[in-house]
């Protein structure tokens, strides 16, 4: 084996080129593992938190900046829609992640996709929904795209020094660090990101709210954001459902949850329910598949037909119902019961000057506050700079009023070109600017009246210097030009609200459960777990019943398919499910399988299954060491519908046996040793605590000894029945002999 490994070594290395050199090439190097999240880990993790998935105080992530810088580079802020595919090969040089990545990102951007409350991509051609799955978006071909006129704002001044510029990923270009935004968009558009270790879920709201509660801001730092910001709004419409105590913690930690409830009309000449708004987390496949589903397991029996009618006039689900429903009480079944009514949750997550933090409403607009103003200021710097260079070089100017043949007959004795600013320097004692500015003015401008014009210039540029140096010292300044700005942007883009608030849900339509049906019904159940609901009046024409192989039916129970199933598991838990969630099959199908129909945990088995029709009776446990538990049944009822009790039974002890008893009755306690222990459950009291260890009823003789089995006792199960009745426990039972007769039941 040795020599193999050689051979194959040297074959692989007469393969490289003399000049291939891999440093450090089949050796194993050992390292600190923390060494390694160092170097390796953490370096990715940074990058995807700080350049990927959290969106920054511009309400941009670098992705959609990117792509929206580019397509402002090449124009599309005003003309004529292009080819996306165009707008993608242009973006690569910003953005090296690849083509598709890029036409995804312009997808979601886009107005026809639906995605976003302001859409900042004004789209032709078929950009799918985000309402559904099913209606993709066309390859980037085929449409052609532009940006929408609210891009006006985000760009605004950008070259005016308001925001910083950095190298691409290659150096070849700039490209802004931030964009210049006038409004707060960071807020108005739904922005989701999954990061590492951290997540970001931005919910949008009424641009004019916004605006509205930032300048409430500036003016009271103290202000309510409750007062103005009313709620989220969603692109799909829907009800919001108003929970101020909610909405007030998502305004002030960043973090919270706001339920959303589709929209439906009821067409009476049709019978049918048309949904045409739905929640933001979800899709229209989802709506119809889960209703399906529901109508399938006989949970919903008041539809005959549903479909999608969706087209391009928007979004409709027609739900086709049976005569004499009522809509308004199917729909609040319906909201329950199905992502018509779902919760969008809230984790305002945003990159700060660098730093991840989750933040409310009213430190993310005071952020952007601040943002704002320091934009404000580097573009007062930049005009300020730009007009006392102007006023400089006209100061220049208005000197050669005093002799205009003078600077002529300088340049015209000049011999050297090079001297000519020199000497117009030393003549009117300028310095070199307004020298060089001179020496350029045309021949034909060298008339008084061009001279006198830009002279009277001198006095309008000394004004506008006063009024920038005097906005650059005030705050209240600074901020009054951003409230003008807000203003502005509420009278271009308030549309008025899309979703509506809906305050409180009428107490005559709340929701009420649909009667179960009242039939007989045989359940089977099967050691491996397995449970099939047969009707009893099917059960003649039924044949064998088919089970798992290695199965076998362990019991039937004749009941109600009204009547409650308990199933008590391995991990001391009690399940509790109607029959009627268990659709009636026939006896040639396995049934459904109790863990997975239940969701029981990993490694969690069924011991006992109870099959009840009230909360009344009692539950018998009896326990390998011997000690025997009486529950009153009424301890496994709730107010709620609860499908999980913790806690069911006492786990001091495995469990041996379980019985459900309507009523006390004999039973049979078994150890491993042999000896019987016949008791009348009447004389153990029962208890209300589910987890209570009861009673010693059986002594065990030996150490190894345990109870194994309980089970009914059936008349003339014993000849001397007197010698398993103990006169007080706890007793130690006594051995069958030749003359008892009957077997012991087990179950």
């Amino acid at each position: 084996m040795p020599r193999k490994r050689k051979e194959s070594k040297k074959e692989t290395e007469s393969k490289l080129n003399e000049n291939v050199h891999i440093e450090n090439a089949g050796t194993v190097k050992s390292e600190v593992i923390t060494e390694t999240l160092k170097t390796n880990y953490m370096p990715y993790a940074m990058s995807v938190i700080l350049s990927r998935a959290i969106p920054e105080i511009d309400g941009l992530k670098p992705s959609h900046r990117k792509l929206l810088y580019t397509m402002y580079l090449m124009g599309l802020l005003n003309g004529k829609t292009i080819k996306s595919a165009n707008i993608v090969g242009r973006t690569m040089q910003l953005n090296p992640h690849g083509d598709a990545s890029i036409y995804e990102t312009m997808v979601r951007l886009s107005r026809g996709n639906e995605s976003l409350l302001y859409p900042y991509v004004e789209s032709k051609g078929n950009f799918g929904k985000a309402y559904s799955k099913n209606m993709m978006y066309a390859a980037s071909r085929y449409t052609e795209a532009k940006l929408a006129p609210i891009c006006s704002e985000l760009f605004c001044d950008i070259d005016k020094d308001t925001v910083d510029f950095v190298d691409n990923y290659d150096n070849t270009m700039k490209e802004p660090r931030l964009l210049p935004v006038t409004f707060p968009t960071v807020l108005c558009n739904v922005t989701t990101g999954i990061a590492v270790g951290m997540a970001s879920s931005i919910a949008s709201f009424n641009i004019r709210e916004v605006c509205e509660t930032t300048i409430a801001l500036m003016k009271n730092k103290a202000h309510v954001i409750s007062d103005t910001l009313i709620a989220p709004d969603f692109v799909g419409g829907g009800y919001v459902l108003y929970d101020k105590d909610e909405l007030d913690k998502i305004y002030e930690t960043g973090k919270g949850s706001v339920k959303v409830r589709a929209k439906y009309s009821f067409d009476k000449s049709y019978n049918c329910i048309d949904i045409t708004e739905i929640p933001p987390t979800t899709t229209s496949e989802a709506v119809i598949d889960k209703i399906v589903e529901l109508a399938k397991a006989n949970k919903v029996k008041e539809i005959s037909d549903i479909r999608d009618e969706t087209d391009l006039k928007g979004l409709k689900i027609t739900i086709d119902l049976k005569r004499g429903t009522d809509p308004d009480k199917l729909m609040q079944r319906l909201y329950k019961l199905t992502p018509l009514e779902d919760t969008f949750s809230c984790n305002f997550n945003v990159l700060i000057d660098g730093k991840p933090g989750v933040r409310g409403v009213r430190e993310l607009l005071n952020e952007w506050i601040r943002f704002r103003l320091n934009c404000i200021t580097r573009r007062v710097n930049f005009s300020l700079a730009k007009k006392r260079k102007q006023l400089h070089l006209l100061k220049g100017l208005s000197k050669i009023l005093l002799d205009i043949d003078k600077a002529i007959k300088i340049v015209r004795e000049t011999e050297n070109e090079s001297d000519v600013v020199p000497n117009l320097m030393i003549g009117f004692g300028i310095d070199e600017t307004q020298a060089e500015y001179v020496a350029e003015i045309k021949l034909r401008h060298l008339n008084r009246e061009y001279i006198l014009k830009r002279i009277d210039d001198i006095k309008a540029l000394e004004n506008e210097i006063a009024e920038l140096e005097e906005v650059l010292s005030s705050e209240k300044k600074k901020k009054q030009i951003i409230i003008s700005e807000l203003q502005n942007v509420i009278k271009k883009y308030d549309t008025g609200r899309k979703s509506e608030i809906l305050y409180e849900i009428p107490e005559d339509i709340e929701t009420e459960e649909p009667e179960v049906a009242d039939y007989p019904v045989t359940v089977f159940l099967t050691h491996g777990g397995y449970l099939k609901k047969i009707k009893t009046a099917n059960l003649r024409m039924s044949g064998e019943q088919k089970v798992k192989e290695g199965d076998a039916v362990a019991r039937s129970v004749e009941c109600s398919n009204k009547d409650e199933l308990l199933v008590f598991t391995s991990k001391h838990q009690v399940y509790k499910v109607k029959l009627d969630d268990f659709p009636d099959t026939k006896a040639s199908v396995l049934g459904e399988y109790l863990p997975g129909k239940l969701e029981m945990e990993e490694g969690e088995t069924a011991l006992y299954t109870a099959v009840i029709s009230k909360y009344q009776g009692y539950m018998i446990f009896v326990f390998e060491n011997g000690k025997l538990a009486k529950v009153d049944l009424s301890a496994y009822e709730t107010k709620t519908n609860r499908k999980k009790l913790i806690n069911a039974f006492s786990d001091k002890s495995p469990l041996a046996a379980a019985v459900y008893l309507e009523e006390d009755a004999d039973v049979v306690i078994t150890s491993q040793s042999g000896r019987n222990l016949l008791i009348n459950t009447a004389v153990i009291l029962p208890k209300a605590t589910k987890s209570t260890q009861g009673i010693q009823a059986m002594t065990l003789k030996k150490k190894s000894d345990k109870v194994i089995s309980l089970h009914l006792y059936k008349e003339g199960e014993f000849e001397k029945e007197w010698r398993f009745r103990p006169k007080n426990l706890p007793a130690a039972g006594a051995l069958l002999s030749a003359a008892d007769v009957g077997e012991q039941l087990s179950f």
